[in-house]
């Protein structure tokens, strides 16, 4: 692999311990991770990446998805739902995909992602239908190229036992659990700079039974994974965990083995102060979805609260359908604006919602070598022009990024390979995937 010399940045943003950010800095890929940052570095035969005018951060992290969801932006009946009506929706649309469906969705998704700086995604895929499995997301991000972290979902609990899902899109637990073990072993690498890691997800309270949560919490410390599922993302999931379970979502949780560094929860909307100390002393992660939160109605998460008490924080996109976006660092403002409505306009700086989104999704996911650029990290990079006509007039570059623009990143690299090139996903044909993706959609809508 040829070495990389990112030259002259107008400033590199680190996100080191000491959150250094140096003027006028080069930054030297080798061999997929950051061998050097500096001044006037030299390194003959690489490529030269020139980078004056830009802001050079860590490659953002994308901690919630459903890449599937991209297939089905802005389906009318679910535009102006709440959750539960809005899933009833699109279930019956989801039950008619298959592997095709999957794949395409995933790789659109994954270009969005890395055309807004995301270098490392998670996604949850939690329904199969028509032959679908997990290996078509890591398929599709294979190719695309991003650092990926799919998780095994599932639902069990349909229409006819009380759960909201039809009948027809949940699976048996006892085979749930066979094909978890069968992804785990197949597709999952514990290894430093890994580009695929798998994780157990059941998908929330109110479609998996209490004996699969804990089952897949056993399972997922025996293999040495990590745990995701949804939690108090609005009014009616507390309302629902009350009924059903007689007690809060975190006291949900903690009784069945999901709390701790190698879980993290999304949305968390609806944490009160006795589960966010909760999260705080077991180190578990939260994915907060700001955009998804405003669209569905849910409320703002109290990130403020949550940073303050020591929990882990990244940020997610959440599903295409609910969103109805991906666009990674979009949310990172979108972050910051909630907290400002919420708390007061001194809630959150454009650098702390900028640490969010990079370090603090590497930490939630358990990615030490990730999230910040040190040297002897993976080389997962990216550089945003700030010359363009979003952040003319700015002060502040670093600030600027959030606040302003560009939304488009310039150039990304992922384990030292570049993925987005001048603006452009360079790693798959992404006009032909798009016609793709057209005619999917359209087949399902008719």
């Amino acid at each position: 692999m040829t070495d990389i010399l990112i030259r002259a940045a107008d400033v590199v943003v680190t996100m080191n311990p000491s959150r250094d950010e140096v003027a006028g800095a080069d930054v030297l890929i080798r061999g997929g991770v950051i061998a050097a940052i500096g001044h006037g570095l030299q390194a003959p035969g690489a490529k030269v990446v020139p980078a004056q005018g830009c802001v050079v951060t860590p490659g953002l992290v994308n901690t919630h998805h459903h890449l599937y969801q991209t297939l089905t932006r802005a389906v009318p009946g679910g535009q102006d739902a709440l959750l539960f009506g809005w899933l009833k929706t699109l279930y019956p649309i989801w039950a008619r995909f298959g592997p095709e469906e999957i794949f395409v969705s995933a790789q659109v998704g994954l270009a969005e992602l890395a055309l807004s700086g995301c270098s490392l995604t998670s996604d949850h895929l939690y329904l199969y239908p028509n032959g679908a499995r997990l290996e078509d997301t890591i398929h599709a991000a294979a190719e695309v190229g991003l650092r990926f972290h799919p998780t095994r979902g599932a639902m069990s609990i349909g229409e006819t036992l009380g759960g909201l899902p039809p009948d027809t899109l949940v699976e048996p637990e006892a085979a749930i659990l066979q094909d978890m073990i069968r992804v785990v072993d197949g597709f999952h690498d514990p290894r430093e700079g890994a580009m695929v890691r798998v994780g157990l997800a059941p998908c929330s309270p109110f479609s998996v039974s209490r004996d699969l949560m804990r089952e897949a919490a056993l399972l997922a410390r025996d293999k040495g994974v990590m745990l995701h599922t949804h939690l108090a993302e609005n009014d009616e999931d507390i309302a629902y965990s009350l009924s059903q379970f007689g007690c809060r979502p975190g006291q949900y949780a903690e009784d069945l083995g999901w709390t701790g560094a190698d879980v993290w929860h999304a949305h968390c909307v609806k944490l009160n102060r006795q589960e966010i100390d909760l999260f705080a002393r077991t180190g578990t992660g939260v994915a907060h979805c700001p955009c998804s939160n405003c669209r569905l109605g849910s409320g703002i998460a109290p990130v403020r609260a949550m940073r303050d008490a020591g929990v882990a924080v990244g940020l997610g996109v959440d599903g295409s359908a609910s969103n109805d976006a991906g666009w990674l660092i979009g949310e990172a403002r979108q972050a910051l604006l909630l907290q400002r409505v919420a708390r007061g306009a001194d809630a959150m700086s454009a650098r702390e919602a900028l640490e969010i989104a990079t370090l603090g999704g590497a930490q939630v996911l358990g990615r030490g070598d990730c999230g910040s650029l040190q040297v002897g990290k993976r080389a997962d990079i990216a550089i945003w022009d700030m010359s363009g006509v979003q952040a003319a007039g700015s002060w502040d570059p670093v600030a600027a990024l959030i606040l302003c623009g560009p939304g488009r990143v310039r150039d990304l690299f992922v384990d030292g390979r570049r993925v987005v090139a001048a603006g452009e996903v360079v790693t798959i044909d992404v006009e032909n995937v798009v016609r793709r993706q057209t005619a999917l959609a359209r087949r399902l809508r008719d």
